[in-house]
C-alpha cells in the first residue's frame, strides 16, 4: 500500500511544481539524469552478485526478453508501415517493452501469492527486466535517437554508458562468487531506492493533460500492446503452446501485464524519444493495469 500511496503522491507533486515559476525548466532532465546515471548502476550492484542461476529461471527471466523483442517487431513494422518519425517508434519499443516489474510488480505480487510469489518476481526483475533495460533497452533507444550513427559509434555509446558498464562489473562478481561488504550493499540499496521517487517526480513535471494532443493514439496503441497483448503472448506461448502451469507461471504472467517500466521510460525521454509521451505511458499507465491486471487474474484463476 505504501508504494501506492508513494506513485500518486510523487506524481501529483511533480504536477503542482509544474506552476511554480522559480523551479528552472530543465529540473526533470537533471532529474533523470539521477536516475540513469547514479541510482540505476547502483542497483545493479547491490542485485546481481546476488543471483543463484537455475535452468528453472529461464521461464521467469524469458518474460522480459521476450516482451521486448516483440515490441522491438511490432512497432519496428508499424513504424515503416505508417511512416512514423524515428523517436516515435523508439519510444513506442522502449516504454511498451519493458514491465514495472519491481516496484509495482513486488507488492501486487506479494499480495496475490504470498512470499513464494515475490521470489519468482525478483526472477522475472533482476535477470530478466533490468538486465534487459541496460542491454537491448540502451541499444534501441541509442539507434532511435541517433539516426546517422554507426555500428562503431553506436557499441562505443553503449559500452560507455554507465548502467551497462556497472551491469557488467556486477555480473563478473556474480560469476566470481563476490559481492560487496555490508556496508557497501546498504549504500547501493539506498541510493537505488531514490529511482522510483525522483523518476516519479520527473514524469509529473512533464505530464501535460492536453485533450487534443497528438500522442493519444500512439498512447493508446502503447498501452494496449503493455497491457494486453504482451500477457496474451506469455499466456499463450507458456500455457498453450508449452503446457507450462504452477504458481511461477502464473506470477510470470502477472508480471509481463504490469504498467510500463518508469526507468524505462525515463530512458527513453533521457535520449530524446517523444518525452511527453513516455510521461504519458507512466502517468496513465499505471492506473488503466490496476483494471487489466485484476482481468488476467481472474484468467489465471480458471485455466
Amino acid at each position: 500500500m505504501n508504494n501506492f500511496i508513494l506513485i500518486f503522491v510523487c506524481l501529483f507533486l511533480g504536477l503542482i511544481l509544474q506552476n511554480i515559476k522559480q523551479l528552472p525548466q530543465n529540473t526533470h532532465k537533471f532529474l533523470n539524469w539521477i536516475v540513469i546515471y547514479i541510482c540505476l548502476p547502483a542497483l545493479a550492484l547491490y542485485h546481481i552478485p546476488k543471483i543463484k542461476w537455475d535452468n528453472q529461471l529461464l521461464f521467469p527471466i524469458g518474460v522480459a526478453w521476450i516482451g521486448f523483442v516483440i515490441s522491438y517487431f511490432f512497432f519496428s513494422f508499424l513504424g515503416k508501415r505508417l511512416g512514423w518519425s524515428r523517436k516515435l517508434t523508439g519510444c513506442l519499443i522502449v516504454c511498451a517493452g519493458l514491465s514495472n516489474t519491481s516496484f509495482l510488480g513486488f507488492p501486487i505480487i506479494e499480495a496475490l501469492y504470498g512470499e513464494e510469489g515475490l521470489k519468482t518476481a525478483i526472477l522475472v526483475d533482476q535477470p530478466g527486466s533490468f538486465v534487459v533495460l541496460s542491454t537491448l533497452g540502451v541499444l534501441v533507444a541509442t539507434i532511435y535517437s541517433k539516426g546517422n550513427l554507426n555500428s562503431f559509434q553506436i557499441a562505443k555509446k553503449i559500452a560507455f554508458f554507465p548502467p551497462f558498464i556497472t551491469f557488467c562489473i556486477a555480473c563478473l562478481m556474480n560469476v566470481l562468487q563476490f559481492d560487496f561488504y555490508e556496508w557497501g550493499q546498504l549504500l547501493f540499496k539506498s541510493v537505488g531506492s531514490a529511482v522510483t521517487p525522483l523518476a516519479l517526480l520527473s514524469v509529473g513535471l512533464q505530464l501535460r493533460f492536453e485533450k487534443r494532443s497528438m500522442h493519444w493514439d500512439f498512447l493508446g496503441l502503447g498501452l494496449f500492446y503493455k497491457l494486453v497483448l504482451t500477457p496474451a503472448i506469455i499466456f499463450f506461448l507458456y500455457v498453450v503452446v508449452l503446457h507450462q502451469h504452477g504458481k511461477d507461471i502464473e506470477v510470470a504472467i502477472m508480471e509481463s501485464a504490469m504498467a510500463p517500466m518508469i526507468t524505462g521510460c525515463i530512458l527513453a525521454s533521457t535520449y530524446g524519444l517523444k518525452p511527453r509521451l513516455s510521461s504519458m505511458m507512466i502517468g496513465f499507465g499505471i492506473p488503466i493495469s490496476f483494471i487489466t491486471l485484476l482481468f488476467w487474474y481472474f484468467v489465471l484463476q480458471y485455466v
